[in-house]
């Protein structure tokens, strides 16, 4: 496989680290970003969303929107008011977000990972 795999998300994450052990014990070689600590540039979240749209990057079923008052939630009802959310509060968006070369994925999918692993 000879494409750049970039795993973004939090080191701390249950569900980033059963990704990255399942990259890892298939030999898979990838660069991990946690956009806690490195930051996440607005043209990121923007390729993110013209990729797989604003829904599933918002992780409407984490402890980071549970905390979000209900204004917050009610605001966020386009590509344009997520972007602005997820870049505020990264803690919001769903992990990993994976870039596989030209592919993108958002949370950790074994059945999905397993087809673009083989490229």
């Amino acid at each position: 496989m000879n494409k750049t795999i970039t795993v973004h998300g939090i080191p701390n994450c249950d569900t980033v680290k059963k990704a990255r052990a399942w990259l890892a014990g298939r030999g898979i070689a990838y660069r991990f970003h946690d956009f806690k600590k490195d930051g996440l540039v607005p043209e990121k979240v923007d390729r993110w969303i013209a990729s797989a749209g604003w829904e599933p990057l918002v992780n409407r079923k984490g402890t980071t929107w549970r905390k979000l008052d209900g204004a917050t939630h009610e605001a966020v009802v386009d590509a344009a008011s997520a972007r602005e959310l997820m870049l505020r509060n990264v803690s919001v968006i769903k992990r990993p977000v994976v870039e596989w070369g030209d592919t993108l994925t958002v949370g950790f999918d074994p059945a999905r990972w397993e087809l673009l692993s083989r490229g």
